[in-house]
This record gives structure tokens, C-alpha cells and sequence, in this order.
């Protein structure tokens, strides 16, 4: 169960009792302010609170007062120029505050992402929860043979029993050396900071995570992308979901130049014009390598 009964009702009474606000505000986001959106077996990711709109980006972008809105259009347009052209800071002046409950596996990666504000759950103050991610059968899988960093076919069923099994059984006895070490039945115990390095990578962590537009579309890019891994996808494809309701301006315009677009080199670029000549390019006359012929072949084959 991602949340307890008494965090619901926390939920509840907060979004029971709105207040009035002269700040620009996102209807969208409205809608997902501290909802928890399940991810995994024991995640969520819930919108604590967030600052700025489509507006706010133009706004931004022209140094204008007020709403900064001219019309829709004007707006729209704006936002896919700055997008289209690399423009940071006019995406910086919006930013969220999201609350992750993830496996600490996950979160090891995620907090590559150094351009936000994060604050997790302390192991040293508090006791971890008996929360653990177990794969469902279809996401165990062996390894690659062609990605070093990758998944390959899925394993068989006999074999995805037995990794479950292990999975499961080492997570559960871990935890138990985990009470046991920490025990307070008269025994002295072992401090939570040093008992808590027998924990498993798949139990449960939890984090606030503050950033802005601009940072967090780049967290999407790599994240949400169909090579990512997993564990780390289903949060982005969440997440990425909550932006489209707040900036759907933005997260269009994001769609369209930087998960749906490519970015084409030097070379790249001379072959497609080659080609619009009626050349014939190949691997061989195209000055590229071998691997940057096939990604190549990819986007215009």
C-alpha cells in the first residue's frame, strides 16, 4: 500500500480546505496537488507544490509584468521558440516539489540528477519500513548481449520463480538481521546508522525533490526515454504526465524538439543534404563510423 490510512486523511483534509492565493496557478496541477499516483508495487509520486505556468515562461522570456500573456497563440509560439532554439532560463523560473517514495536502487540513480534540492528520509533517525521491490515476472530479465548496461530476453519460468525466491528471501532476512541489531527488548542495540548498512538496495526510501523545468524536462529526456531502465522509467513516465497537466504549452513543445526530435552532427547533416541532391551516400562515403552510420540509418531510413 503506497500510503497509510493516516496519510490519506492528511491528504484529504488538505485539499478539503483550499485557500485563495494572487499567484499564478496551473489548473492542471491543481487537479494533482498531493495525490498519490502508485508507482511500482510500493511507490508513489505525489505534488507537494509547484510555482509558475505557460505564462510564467513567457513572461519570463519578454521580462514583462503581470500575467505576461499576450494571446494563446503568441504564447504558444513563443514557448516551442525557446524550446527550439536551447533557451534555458525562461523554463528555470518554474519549479515543483515532488514527494517520492522509490527503492533505494532507484534513487541511487536518480540522484545523479545533482540540479535539484533533495531531502530524504533519515535512517539514522528513524526505522525503515518492511517495503521491499519485488519485479513483477515480466521485468525479470537476463542480460543483454548487446547493451552492457541493459536487459536482454526474459528469463523462463522456472528460473524467474527461483530469482523471486531469492529475491524475496534475502529481502525478508535482511530485515529481520535489521530489527534484531536495532532491538529494543532490554538488549543495548546496535545504532540505526551503522544497523542500517545490512539493508537491501530494493527496500523503500522516500525523498522530496525540488527543481525546476528546466532540469527536470532534462531528467525526462534521459529518464523516459525507452532505453532508461525500468525502475526509473515508470517515475519519469509519471512525472512526465503531471508536467504535461501543468505546462502543457511547454511539455508539447518538449515532445516535439527534444523526446520526439534528433540531433543530427556535421557529417550528419551534409549526408541529408547529399542526399536531397540525389547522391548516393553510403557508409563508406559518408565520414562517419560505422555506429554513428547505423544511428543515422535509424532516423532516415
Amino acid at each position: 500500500m503506497p500510503l497509510t490510512d493516516e496519510q490519506l486523511a492528511e491528504i484529504d483534509a488538505l485539499r478539503a480546505t483550499p485557500r485563495q492565493t494572487l499567484r499564478a496557478v496551473s489548473d492542471g496541477m491543481e487537479n494533482h496537488l498531493y495525490k498519490a499516483n502508485a508507482v511500482l508495487d510500493h511507490g508513489f509520486v505525489r505534488v507537494i507544490d509547484y510555482m509558475g505556468d505557460d505564462a510564467a515562461i513567457c513572461q519570463a522570456a519578454r521580462v514583462s509584468y503581470g500575467k505576461g500573456t499576450k494571446s494563446v497563440q503568441n504564447d504558444e509560439g513563443l514557448i516551442r521558440y525557446l524550446m527550439r532554439h536551447w533557451h534555458s532560463t525562461p523554463f528555470e523560473m518554474c519549479e515543483v516539489k515532488l514527494h517520492v517514495k522509490l527503492p533505494v536502487f532507484v534513487a541511487r540513480q536518480w540522484i545523479r540528477h545533482r540540479t535539484a534540492n533533495v531531502n530524504e528520509y533519515s535512517a539514522r533517525y528513524s526505522i525503515l519500513d518492511r517495503e521491499f521491490y519485488i519485479p513483477a515476472p515480466d521485468q525479470l530479465a537476463a542480460q543483454s548481449t548487446l547493451n552492457a548496461q541493459g536487459r536482454g530476453e526474459l528469463l523462463t519460468e522456472a528460473e524467474s520463480a527461483r530469482v523471486l525466491e531469492i529475491l524475496k528471501t534475502d529481502a525478508a532476512q535482511c530485515y529481520d538481521h535489521y530489527q534484531e541489531m536495532i532491538s529494543e527488548d532490554g538488549k543495548q542495540g546496535l545504532a540505526r546508522e551503522l544497523a542500517r548498512m545490512n539493508l537491501p538496495a530494493n527496500i523503500y526510501t522516500q525523498w522530496y525533490w525540488k527543481v525546476d523545468l528546466h532540469n527536470l524536462f532534462h531528467f525526462l529526456r534521459l529518464r523516459a526515454d525507452a532505453h532508461a531502465q525500468y525502475e526509473i522509467r515508470v517515475y519519469a513516465d509519471c512525472i512526465a504526465g503531471l508536467v504535461a497537466d501543468w505546462v502543457p504549452f511547454a511539455y508539447r513543445a518538449f515532445e516535439d524538439y527534444r523526446m520526439g526530435g534528433v540531433t543530427l552532427s556535421a557529417q550528419a547533416v551534409d549526408c541529408v543534404r547529399r542526399m536531397l541532391k540525389g547522391e548516393t551516400v553510403t557508409a563508406e562515403n559518408s565520414g562517419m563510423s560505422a555506429r554513428e552510420w547505423r544511428e543515422f540509418e535509424g532516423v532516415v531510413g
